[in-house]
């Protein structure tokens, strides 16, 4: 039979209760405007019935109360920060899309590429057409010219401008993901520290936790994983403590319960850059151990996604192909050197105006395993069926900066070689690209024009060159071309000095046999004729003959280009365009006339100038004519920014929508805690009321009942 005094325990329980719930309810009160902050709830039941041995069975013992919850769904965390790093990513990309897209606008108030294009091949070349041979008029049409070059100048001071700014923002994310992975480890040692003391819950430290990874989930993809830490000596006894692992960036560790892993920041050096546009100092990310972190992990996203392919996207055009050959020997300092010959079949490394490898070295995938290289050069040969066969041949480090071997065995043969990463964005290495292609394709034509001509007796000189690192210096283009027509024309010469009874086209067709045999294989030559003759190869109307097609055959082995072999316009860049220091400083050297013998007012030459603007067949950008590349980059620009701002409204959208079901689950509700005040109000008076109630009966009974 239970003790005179049980009612008394029941109603002093439902007081306790009762006081829990309106400290709860006060404490959400407080808080319902506090970011994060989860709505509380007391968790009470009944306690155990007590045996009376009564009729009746069992009395109840009135209600315990077990622990003071958060109210938390954390499916719909996992949604957000799912979310969110869309969120982060696009945010980013909105942002500088926009930039870049102000850099490009020809708007009539700014001098943009329609503007001074126009000037040029437009009002300048008309002019010079009127009067090609008067020297102001020519001094105008190279102040044209120098205002395209200085258009691109600051087009490209723009953009690196821009991927410097990107850079720094990287390093920002990196700093602001270190705090945060602190604080977090901090977090979960604390909340280890409370929970593993008993049947308590960090309440307010969890939410802090998911306020935090909320903020992180906006900078970088972050996955979650919360297991129960068992006694090994018990399985069944539960220690109250837990281990939470925090990974970011597609699966990579940041946090594990009390410890996370740092990030640096590390610059790259001048011969560690990975395309040829890059600024110096980019930063690669790493772990504070040393290990590598990936940052271009496919499954990356937030923020610093959005800031990588800005800085790093290259449209998937990076350097890929298979290792052919591995050789070595000796350079003028007696050290050996690898020399790795690679394969490459992509439209963008066959073509040297439209390559962005750097020039002065780096780092390469050779199998999967890192190399450094110092320099390489570019060859075209061809198969016994006639095709060409692009490579590089890339001239290794003698040793790693580590001071480590840098030797590549022949195992290597036959594996892929990259450089860089495939980017699928279109960032400022994309753009930086396109430039330097139209630069390079547009100068080279306008000069080769320029070099066919006449001004006066003189032969045509460039107009637009590159400007040297060098103070005062420029780049002399050779004619590539020419080359391999030389080393022709000195066989035939040569022949003929041997056999002076043969007369030229009987030497030159020598020539072409001694090529034929010494060169490349019969099948292979043979192939290539047959092809000329049937293409024509759009060098001449009407088709080849025979004897033309075959001295073509021996001529187009010229398009190769070594980059060793001297200058050549892969030098020449958007940020070193410039108009030639011989023309500015004598403009009447501008030639404008095909014949050496025509008068001085011939302007044939400015009519293929001007063609070179508009005809596609005469030089070909993306399929365009050299007049539409505003268009062209535009469109790629357009394009981006406005997919960046509606994938961010969209995903900003859904992410409001998402929280507000957080809230409506994990939030504060004013209504709904003043309805719950009043509940608890009149549990607690009522368990008062109890308590007085069994006063009165327990002083009557002590009291006034006597023996």
């Amino acid at each position: 039979m239970p003790s005179q005094f049980f009612g008394l325990n029941i109603a002093y329980t439902g007081l306790l209760a009762s006081n829990a719930a309106l400290n709860t309810t006060n404490n959400n009160i407080a808080n319902v405007q506090t970011e994060g902050y989860s709505r509380q709830q007391v968790n009470q039941q009944a306690a155990n019935a007590l045996r009376v041995f009564q009729t009746y069975g069992c009395a109840g013992a009135g209600v315990d109360t077990l622990s003071i919850e958060r109210i938390r769904n954390e499916f719909y965390d996992s949604r957000f920060w799912v979310n969110n790093r869309k969120v982060g990513e696009y945010n980013q990309k909105q942002y500088y899309m926009t930039q870049i897209e102000n850099f490009f606008d020809d708007n009539g108030q700014n001098a943009g590429f329609k503007t001074v294009f126009d000037q040029l091949m437009i009002k300048g070349l008309q002019a010079l057409k009127d009067n090609p041979d008067d020297l102001s008029t020519k001094q105008q049409f190279v102040g044209f010219a120098d205002s395209l070059a200085e258009y691109f100048n600051g087009a490209v001071g723009n953009l690196q401008k821009l991927q410097k700014d990107v850079n720094q923002e990287i390093k920002v994310k990196i700093d602001e993901i270190n705090s945060l992975a602190k604080e977090i480890a901090t977090l979960n040692k604390q909340i280890n520290t409370i929970e593993m003391s008993g049947s308590m819950k960090a309440n307010e430290l969890r939410d802090r936790r998911i306020l935090l990874l909320d903020q992180l989930s906006e900078i970088v993809d972050v996955e979650t994983k919360e297991t129960l830490v068992r006694d090994t000596n018990n399985e069944d006894r539960e220690t109250g403590g837990t281990r939470f692992i925090v990974k970011i960036a597609g699966g990579q560790t940041l946090i594990d319960g009390n410890d996370y892993y740092g990030l640096e920041c590390v610059a790259r050096t001048a011969d560690e850059k990975v395309n040829h546009t890059d600024i110096d100092g980019l930063y690669d990310v790493r772990w504070e151990n040393g290990s590598k972190f990936n940052l271009y992990n496919a499954s990356m996203g937030g923020a610093l996604k959005g800031l990588v392919d800005l800085r790093d996207g290259n449209n998937s055009e990076y350097f890929t192909g298979k290792i052919q050959d591995v050789t070595s020997e000796k350079d003028d300092k007696g050290v050996v050197r690898d020399k790795v010959t690679i394969e490459v079949g992509r439209h963008y490394l066959t073509d040297l105006n439209k390559c962005n490898l750097s020039e002065n070295g780096g780092v390469i995938s050779l199998g999967n395993k890192e190399f450094y290289y110092d320099s390489w050069t570019y060859s075209v040969s061809y198969d016994d069926n006639g095709d060409p066969v692009y490579s590089y041949t890339f001239t290794m480090s003698a040793a790693k900066p580590d001071g480590s071997s840098n030797r590549v065995t022949n195992d290597r043969v036959g594996k892929n070689a990259t450089i860089g990463a495939s980017i699928s964005y279109q960032g400022v290495p994309y753009y930086m690209t396109q430039i330097n292609e139209w630069v390079r394709t547009f100068s080279q034509k306008f000069n080769d024009i320029l070099r066919s001509g006449y001004s006066g007796d003189i032969p045509g000189i460039d107009l637009f060159v590159g400007d040297k690192p060098t103070e005062n210096e420029q780049y002399v283009f050779e004619d590539y071309s020419n080359e391999t027509v030389e080393e022709y024309l000195a066989r035939v010469e040569e022949i003929m000095k041997r056999s002076p009874n043969l007369t030229e086209k009987e030497a030159r067709l020598q020539a072409i046999a001694d090529y034929r045999y010494d060169k490349e294989s019969k099948a292979a030559y043979d192939k290539r004729v047959e092809k000329l003759m049937a293409t024509n190869d759009n060098l001449q109307t009407p088709p080849f003959t025979q004897d033309e097609a075959e001295e073509a055959a021996v001529l187009s082995v010229s398009v190769g280009k070594n980059m060793t072999g001297g200058d050549n316009y892969y030098l020449m860049t958007g940020k070193n365009l410039n108009v030639s220091a011989t023309i500015v400083n004598d403009p009447d050297r501008l030639a404008n006339k095909k014949k050496e013998t025509d008068g001085v007012e011939q302007n044939d030459l400015l009519d293929e100038l001007k063609d070179l603007a508009t005809n596609k067949g005469t030089m070909s950008f993306r399929g365009s004519s050299a007049s539409e590349f505003l268009q062209c980059i535009l469109g790629d620009i357009a394009l981006n920014t406005k997919r960046a701002e509606t994938f961010y409204k969209s995903y900003a959208d859904i992410s409001y929508s998402i929280d507000s079901q957080r809230i409506s689950i994990s939030g504060v509700d004013e209504d709904e805690e003043a309805v719950n005040l009043v509940r608890y109000q009149n549990g607690y008076n009522l368990a008062s009321k109890m308590i007085q109630t069994l006063t009165e009966i327990y002083d009557r009974l002590i009291l006034q009942t006597g023996v």
